[in-house]
């Protein structure tokens, strides 16, 4: 030992020193670099060609035109894009390719040294390692490669670029990426992440791609998902207004349980409770008792049920409608079944480029079929049941089916009719609610209805109660039982008390749609940020 105040050892000093002079030559090595990218970048003549663009993302020079366009573009244009790089990689030290991508089309890139303009190998090198996903915008020539390039959409176009700058740069490390979520999910089971397909390419599973719903929504077949989804809300619209409907808007916070069961959401009103809205059903029928004949919305219904499967939401978007009729309930019944009809017809003539796109992952997307004379089908649920009974399936005419029974009665009607689409009506009252007229030559039936698409619900429809009396006495003789007089009830009950001419009307899913017109495996698919028991973001 040293005495004390006798100053660093002989080896502390010595690593010290070589301390100090790896420091110093590690700042010497930074200097130099610093120094030769700087005598690099004074004797780079394509400089003001390539780089980032200011933060406000303002720039000048032409629009850029979509990647549509270039179809009908002479080659040697020049033209002016802007787009995500889908990946980007150096040739060799004059050459550099990259993959641009706008939605659902991608096209190739080429950085080539030389070139009229004078295109650096700096910028060469600096193009070819712009990170994946980032945005650009390019100015270059549009031209037709030699061979077709196998790997874009665009296979016999090209761009070759003069300028290139970056709008957008996306961060290096991804949690996933793109190019690997434009395969489709595992359906069997459900792997851990980390693994890898029988290619080697990763697998990335539903819930990844669900907490990375940003990047999962830049693939082509999400593009096109999301599209479909748009055009079965559309369409919805748009054969409503034809037919002199009305557009409404109820509200989503409520003083009562819609359905008058426990599957609603509670929350805090002030001094009080409120629930979120199960159906717009009450302020439907309250419409038709304030004389609007035909009403529809599209809208948010809240379900508390904790049903984690793969056509269940917490919260999902209601296709709504609600009509008077003359004689007869099925004159609304016969106008839900064109409805549908006319919705499946337009989705396969407007949609048919999109359709194409999911069906490149999802096989059954464009394989959805209807009866060949455009009619609906349209059972009785006993004949349904009767189907089921001949297969050897256990099903009771006074229950509502299960789930596999659906799935099986779906499979039994497109094997015997040719049909993805059918109706069954005229099911057990027990299982509808308390709102549903009883059939007169059947009192353990009801004047309902359901719709399906491949063998799974998508709508649920009725004749509603329209005496108040007959209202009354069902709502006392529910399961719980309801009180018409109470607070959340009475305002309801009124508008019958007023009178109310006849009517029906039915609600559908929009996400159930989608999903099973494509044949899509899980709702969640088919919707944009899901909200299920076990997901509250993003």
């Amino acid at each position: 030992l040293e005495a004390e105040g006798s100053g660093p050892s002989k080896n502390a000093l010595k690593k010290a020193q070589k301390e100090k002079e790896k420091a110093e030559k590690a700042a010497k090595r930074k200097e130099q670099e610093q120094q030769e990218r700087a005598k690099a970048e004074a004797n780079d003549t394509a400089k003001e060609l390539y780089g980032d663009l200011p933060k406000d993302g303002v720039s000048t020079g032409p629009s850029p035109c979509e990647f549509d366009f270039l179809n009908s573009v002479e080659p040697s244009t020049k033209i002016t894009i802007r787009a995500r790089v889908h990946n980007a990689r150096v040739q060799s030290a004059k050459l550099a390719f990259l993959v641009l991508r706008q939605r659902t089309e991608t096209l190739q890139a080429v950085v080539a040294e030389g070139g009229g303009l004078g295109i650096s190998r700096q910028m060469v090198k600096w193009a070819g390692g712009i990170n994946a996903e980032s945005i650009v915008r390019v100015t270059g020539v549009i031209m037709r490669p030699k061979d077709p390039v196998h790997s874009t959409t665009m296979s016999n176009l090209e761009v070759h670029i003069e300028r290139i700058h970056v709008v957008s740069e996306a961060a290096q490390q991804l949690p996933m990426q793109v190019k690997d979520a434009m395969r489709a999910p595992p359906e069997a089971g459900t792997p851990e992440e980390g693994q890898v397909d029988a290619e080697g390419a990763p697998i990335v599973t539903l819930n990844t791609r669900l907490n990375n719903r940003v990047l999962d929504l830049r693939t082509p077949s999400n593009q096109a998902i999301f599209a479909i989804n748009s055009g079965v809300c559309e369409l919805f619209c748009r054969y409503m207004r034809q037919h002199g409907s009305v557009q409404i808007q109820t509200p989503k916070i409520m003083g009562t349980s819609t359905e008058g069961g426990s599957g609603v959401f509670t929350v805090d009103y002030f001094e009080t409770k409120a629930f979120l809205a199960q159906s717009p059903q009450l302020h439907k029928q309250m419409c038709i008792a304030g004389d609007m004949k035909s009403v529809f919305e599209v809208g948010s219904v809240f379900r508390a049920e904790n049903s984690n499967t793969h056509r269940h939401m917490t919260e999902f978007t209601g296709l709504d409608f609600e009509m008077e009729f003359e004689s007869h309930y099925h004159e609304v019944l016969e106008f839900a079944e064109d409805l549908i009809v006319y919705m499946v017809k337009g989705l396969q003539k407007e949609y048919s480029r999109e359709i194409a796109l999911v069906q490149r992952e999802y096989p059954a997307a464009g394989d959805f079929k209807l009866p060949e004379d455009g009619r609906a089908l349209r059972l009785t649920f006993a004949e349904g049941v009767k189907i089921l009974k001949e297969a050897g399936v256990e099903q009771s005419e006074l229950e509502d089916l299960s789930t596999a029974n659906e799935k099986q009665l779906g499979k039994l009607i497109r094997e015997k009719h040719g049909t993805d689409f059918y109706v069954l009506d005229k099911f057990p009252l027990a299982a509808r609610p308390f709102y549903t007229m009883p059939c007169p030559e059947n009192p353990k039936v009801s004047n309902s209805y359901d719709f399906f698409m491949r063998g799974e619900e998508i709508m649920s429809g009725a004749q509603r109660v329209h005496n108040v009396h007959l209202l009354e006495e069902r709502m006392r003789s529910n399961e719980p039982p309801l009180n018409p007089d109470s607070e959340g009830f009475k305002d309801y009950v009124n508008a019958f008390r007023y009178g109310c001419a006849p009517h029906a009307g039915g609600g559908m899913g929009l996400n159930r749609i989608t999903q099973f017109f494509l044949g899509l495996s899980n709702i969640r698919m088919a919707t944009l940020f899901p909200r299920d028991p076990q997901r509250l973001r993003p």
